[in-house]
């Protein structure tokens, strides 16, 4: 077990999985706070980091492509003090800081851990309910519906239509962007046959961020949402069709969808067609009941 203590934190390894808990210094930022202890296990990172300063290091764990609701809901957006994968060390622990380092480093070459991309979260996101208030209005989810609600600051056009209830089956995507500079950010909810965007001052599905101290906290709804949604790397819902096939034109085609009747010189595409529905198939992409109708479409065509 490798462990290390810090006034920003305490990180301790057991080898399989690693506690990040945040400590109670002033400079910890309130996102950490307020998301508390985090357990990730092994298989959820790409590696791990320390950097020495004159004045302090910083250890820094890297995950992997959609692991965590909560990177994938704020893009690698969040600021140091907010950051619960980044620890501040005094220089005084720089030697339990590499140890620690090594360790997990050694864990996950010897278990083979792949650095790439997941097909599913590894971490469960916040728990909820959640709320917070921040910007021009507050955003609660209790795990099936987004209420955003409006404060004395925002704008009339948006306010007008009293509280907004979405449900998360309305909800396909969710966007957080942190103030920066002059630049407010929001958290937006994409909605199903929702109009084009407009500014997060007028989005009735937006709360506009100023960059006030507990703008971070929306971020925590952010990920508690994103959890609960597909993941990015997850197929199709089988209503929507297989997921098209590499190549193949247009974001809604089907992998069968393909000219027909067939000419002679079209029959090395359709045979590679099937090679590429299997190929997919074994790595998961396609359910056995999208396997089969895709490939009887193509072969219907030959």
């Amino acid at each position: 077990m490798a462990e290390i203590i810090q006034k920003d934190g305490t990180w301790v390894f057991d080898g399989d999985t690693l506690r990040l808990t945040p400590g109670r210094d002033k400079n910890v930022g309130l996102l950490r706070r307020t998301l508390g202890e985090l357990t990730v296990p092994l298989e959820a990172l790409a590696g791990v980091s320390f950097e020495q300063g004159r004045k302090a290091g910083r250890l820094r764990l890297r995950l992997r492509e959609g692991a965590d609701p909560l990177l994938q809901a704020t893009g690698g957006r969040l600021t140091e003090p907010h950051d619960p994968y980044q620890l501040i060390v005094e220089p005084d622990r720089y030697g339990v800081a590499e140890y620690f380092t090594d360790e997990v480093r050694n864990a996950l070459l010897l278990d083979r851990v792949p650095s790439g991309p997941v097909p599913g979260y590894l971490l469960p996101g916040p728990p909820v309910p959640l709320s917070a208030a921040a910007g021009d209005g507050s955003a609660s989810f209790d795990g099936e519906r987004v209420r955003l609600e409006w404060n004395w600051k925002t704008e009339d056009a948006k306010s007008a239509a009293g509280a907004r209830v979405l449900a998360l089956a309305e909800i396909t995507a969710v966007e957080w962007q942190p103030a920066a500079g002059l630049e407010n950010g929001h958290l937006r909810f994409v909605v199903r046959h929702a109009p084009a965007k407009t500014p997060a001052k007028y989005d009735p599905n937006a709360v506009e961020l100023w960059g006030f101290r507990k703008d971070p906290l929306m971020a925590l709804v952010a990920a508690a949402v994103q959890a609960r949604l597909p993941h990015p790397a997850a197929p199709a819902p089988a209503g929507d069709g297989p997921p098209a096939l590499p190549g193949t034109p247009g974001t809604g085609a089907a992998p069968a969808d393909v000219p027909a009747p067939a000419r002679e010189d079209d029959h090395d595409a359709l045979l590679r067609r099937l090679r590429e529905l299997g190929e997919l198939h074994r790595a998961g992409v396609l359910t056995d009941e999208e396997f089969t109708r895709a490939k009887q479409a193509v072969l219907n065509r030959m």
